[in-house]
């Protein structure tokens, strides 16, 4: 059995970009797990590539089916803003590792489904004010951005990602990515190589 990598970090931490440039890094042999999202897309967005964009009639439609391994739901100045992940059928735990992006507590309900010994954290960590001029830059590249549900988040991260709760997930190994992105990165795939055989 193979595993699931689960990178992971409070907002603006580098995490789209460590996954955009694992996914193709020939030292590895890495497939995209996608997560699924009732938010809107935003620009520079795919369908199928950042996450399956839905509606919420085709979460309640999953759910029904008993497919949403676990949901969170974010309560946002633009609404409730539901992230969930969906056992679709579309791994292949015996061949492939496969690498996927989430919140602390949805790398605990997935090591719940799948197995400690198939779900592994890549914990990505940023200093703060690091953090916010990266939300803010990303922000403003938007057609309409949307600094209060920015804020929100960035102050909501403080409270999912505190070291409390770290050290109940067993969160013990940091990637530091405060200014270095190619050695962060390097430590990565040094780290990943290791499950290659």
């Amino acid at each position: 059995m193979r595993k699931i990598f689960f990178l992971m970090g409070k907002s603006s931490s580098g995490k789209d970009s460590f996954f955009k440039h694992l996914i193709p890094e020939r030292r590895l042999t890495l497939k995209p797990l996608v997560g699924y999202t009732t938010r809107p897309i935003r620009v520079n967005e795919q369908e199928g590539r950042e996450y399956h964009f839905v509606d919420q009639k085709k979460l309640e439609e999953l759910e029904e089916a008993g497919k949403v391994i676990e949901r969170r739901d974010y309560h946002t100045v633009h609404g409730i803003w539901s992230y969930f992940t969906v056992d679709d059928k579309r791994m292949d735990l015996e061949h492939y590792n496969y690498l996927y992006i989430g919140t602390l507590e949805s790398y605990v309900k997935l090591r719940e489904y799948y197995g400690r010994d198939i779900v592994y954290p890549l914990y990505i960590e940023v200093e703060d004010g690091i953090r916010l001029q990266r939300a803010l830059l990303r922000e403003q590249a938007q057609d309409q951005p949307k600094y209060a549900e920015m804020c929100r988040r960035f102050l909501a991260d403080q409270e999912d990602f505190s070291e409390e709760k770290l050290k109940e997930a067993g969160i013990t190994k940091r990637y530091f990515n405060n200014g270095n992105f190619e050695k962060c990165y390097e430590e990565i795939v040094g780290e990943l190589k290791v499950y290659e055989n």
